[in-house]
């Protein structure tokens, strides 16, 4: 299985310039870390709002004239969704995305905004590939299928997350993500590893969708279910497993997934939104509510980042983290 090369890396950041933004690293402030300097990575300031323009970004960038002519299709509780339909916009191509009955609506109705057609499936009955299969069966002209993580242009796009974390801070230690299919965190830290190996790179889930944890631990992909990981608050993350391709990439360059509750994501989702002042979806605070929570046992760091994944949070979630 073939990983992603820095050259990858490099490609999709030529790819993406004028498409995606590169995102600051933010000061964050916290006494009870001591002198441990933590920095945000706010992708939550993207075009749409999400990290996720950068996968999909790289796939439709790298289409054939051909291909581009035929369309797009992608599936997506929301963000990726997003990314899709922006960057097909941005060529003219048409899009359809299919998304779940249970994304947040603020999701749906800004992927129509973007111009896709989006098709609603309920994930408690039948399964977003098989959506997606039936929808490629049955067109003379089957649209392009942009994945959400299990592609390689797509890991290396979320990658140049990485990328940009080292340029614009060489002396960092310790990076922590959200990891869902695992596209992020496969291609941070190939980036990250490729370009100084004394990094560490660690995902974070919900104990609630912990799947890729599990997978870890096990040495194999390991598929949890729709109804388990529906129950996060981390709606970027209920994806049911990673794939054997961002597996591979973490089990190669990742050192470690750890776990919150949802308790701890909530507190952490305030303290980002009251003190960082920046608008978060729930999924975004993983990676700071797992600094708080398993700072004894993390990697020891005095240049530390978090990835903030997205702010593109449904009204009444922000209402209800504000009050606490």
């Amino acid at each position: 299985m073939q990983l992603t090369t820095l050259a990858d890396l490099e490609q999709a950041q030529q790819r993406l310039q004028g498409l995606a933004r590169h995102t600051p690293l933010l000061p964050l402030a916290l006494p009870e870390l001591g002198t441990e300097q933590v920095y945000l990575k706010p992708e939550s300031l993207q075009p749409i709002g999400s990290f996720k323009i950068r996968g999909a970004g790289n796939r439709i960038m790298a289409l054939t004239d051909s291909e581009r002519a035929r369309g797009v299709l992608a599936y997506s509780s929301g963000n990726h969704a997003q990314g899709v339909a922006y960057a097909a916009r941005q060529l003219g191509l048409k899009a359809t995305i299919i998304m779940p009955t249970n994304a947040p609506q603020v999701k749906i109705e800004a992927t129509r905004a973007l111009g896709a057609e989006v098709i609603l499936y309920d994930p408690a009955h039948e399964k977003r590939e098989a959506v997606a299969a039936r929808l490629l069966a049955g067109a003379a002209e089957p649209p392009v299928l942009v994945p959400p993580f299990d592609d390689a242009y797509v890991i290396a796009g979320q990658g140049t997350v990485g990328l940009e974390i080292f340029q614009d801070l060489p002396s960092v230690e310790l990076v922590l993500t959200p990891v869902g299919g695992g596209g992020l965190l496969g291609g941070v830290a190939a980036a990250l590893k490729l370009l100084k190996p004394s990094v560490k790179v660690i995902g974070v889930e919900p104990e609630l969708a912990a799947d890729a944890q599990a997978s870890l631990r096990a040495g194999k992909v390991v598929e949890w279910a729709a109804a388990d990981t529906n129950r996060t608050l981390a709606d970027g993350v209920r994806t049911l497993a990673v794939s054997e391709l961002t597996f591979a990439h973490i089990q190669q360059y990742a050192d470690d997934i750890v776990t919150v509750t949802e308790a701890e994501l909530r507190a952490a989702a305030r303290r980002l939104l009251l003190e960082a002042r920046l608008v978060v979806e729930p999924t975004a605070a993983l990676p700071l509510a797992a600094l708080l929570r398993h700072r004894a046992s993390l990697p020891r760091s005095q240049h530390t980042v978090l990835v903030l994944t997205g702010g593109n949070a449904d009204p009444a979630t922000l209402i209800e983290l504000l009050q606490g």
